[in-house]
């Protein structure tokens, strides 16, 4: 963990900020505001990142998963007084910056707006763009929560606007703290109440000296991700999750019947998150490229490990289950999805469609190179024909010599 302790902010006292590094490519932060008498006045930990769709120079499409940006600032973030309300104020690289506003009213407080800037002239992150500069999506959200409680969201929250994807989770804040003391009343968010989130560990248990290894072919489970009252993303797979930390490898089978499923769909992005008591989030994340293909891009995972401490990876620069859109794409031998060194997928009985599910059906499917087996016929086939020609040539040749046994020369 990386803590700055920025320049005193006007009228609201130091501000403690700690970033979290790790392995997962997004932002974990933690922001502890506090006023002019060092009490705090503001409580925010969060993770997040951004997804931007742009357009380049030869008139395609690219899309860009910003997450971890390195040096973090927090200019602007403000207490709020009688005329202005709470305000986190993030900046990050060059020209990128995110604003959360906060209101009170006479027994609640809400999360009124939040807004996203980004610089199109940034060429590392957008390579090639068409339009250079700085653009900014403003979302409005109005969400009320008891003016002393401490607001919770761990389950994935997004937004979509203007071809930029935002993604939320594990979300804690308060923006009107009472007596500078952060307070224990939870008010969960919506998707909170409906999922099974796992709960937060503060000990560590002595990791033992073996881990048990099933080695029985997983369950596949159906999950689905619904957009209003329709069904846009269906996955079916046994997943198989192998882990190795501190030199110690395991495998974990997930059980279909006790993992929920969340997730998003976009118009080129889709994400199907599982969560259960031990897996905080696993994320596939399906983007489309060349406006006509889909394919597995990004894969991130949080979950607790049996010595109760926290593994988390995540790769935006994958290339798995390539399929044209309005198929779906179909595997039903073990396949391996690669995310790092130390994470392996291993999925049975996979069949998945991101994008333009139809009356909540899979359309017709695009088999792996592992089940496709329609090269074997001709192989069959040829291999007929060349031992049957092999058979007449032999037989010809013995009933020829047998014909010339008869005659004697004169």
């Amino acid at each position: 963990m990386v803590c700055f302790r920025l320049f005193p902010v006007p009228g609201s006292g130091l501000v403690l900020v700690c970033l979290v590094l790790g392995a997962v490519q997004s932002y974990a932060l933690e922001l502890n505001l506090t006023d002019s008498g060092k009490a705090t006045c503001l409580y925010a930990k969060w993770q997040m990142n951004f997804t931007v769709r742009y357009e380049t120079t030869n008139k395609t499409y690219k899309t860009v998963t910003i997450s971890d940006r390195g040096t973090v600032t927090y200019n602007g973030s403000i207490c709020g007084d009688d005329q202005n309300g709470p305000k986190i104020a993030v900046q990050f690289g060059p020209g990128f910056s995110w604003i959360a506003n906060f209101s009170k009213a006479a027994s609640t407080y809400s999360i009124d707006s939040i807004s996203f800037s980004y610089n199109t002239g940034d060429n590392t992150t957008f390579p090639d763009a068409e339009d250079k500069g700085i653009i900014t999506v403003d979302e409005l959200l109005a969400i009320k929560i008891p003016l002393n409680d401490l607001f919770r969201c761990n389950s994935l929250s997004t937004l979509e606007k203007n071809d930029v994807v935002q993604n939320y989770w594990d979300v804690l804040v308060q923006a009107f703290v009472q007596n500078g003391t952060v307070s224990t009343n939870e008010f969960l968010c919506d998707e909170d109440k409906t999922s099974t989130v796992a709960p937060t560990i503060h000990t560590t248990v002595p990791s033992p000296t073996t881990t048990p290894t099933p080695k029985e072919k997983p369950e596949a489970g159906t999950y689905s991700v619904n957009n209003g009252n329709d069904t846009c993303l269906l996955a079916t797979m046994g997943l198989q999750l192998n882990i190795t930390q501190d030199k110690v490898a395991s495998v974990i089978n997930i059980n279909p019947n006790t993992t929920h499923s969340t997730g998003s769909c976009r118009s080129h992005t889709a994400l199907l998150r599982l969560n259960s008591s031990t897996i905080k989030y696993l994320d596939f994340v399906f983007a489309v490229k060349n406006e006509n293909r889909f394919y597995l891009k990004e894969v991130n995972v949080s979950m607790y490990l049996v010595n109760g401490s926290v593994f988390s990876i995540a790769n935006n620069n994958l290339s798995y289950w390539d399929a044209p859109l309005g198929s779906s794409y179909m595997c039903n031998k073990e396949q391996t999805v690669s995310v790092s060194g130390a994470f392996q997928i291993n999925t049975f009985d996979l069949r998945v469609q991101p994008f333009n599910v139809t009356q909540g059906k899979y359309s017709t499917a695009q088999e792996c190179s592992l089940d496709d087996d329609t090269i074997l016929i001709p192989i069959i086939v040829g291999a007929g024909l060349s031992g049957l020609i092999i058979v007449i040539v032999i037989a010809y040749v013995i009933g020829r010599r047998k014909s010339y046994a008869g005659y004697q020369t004169l």
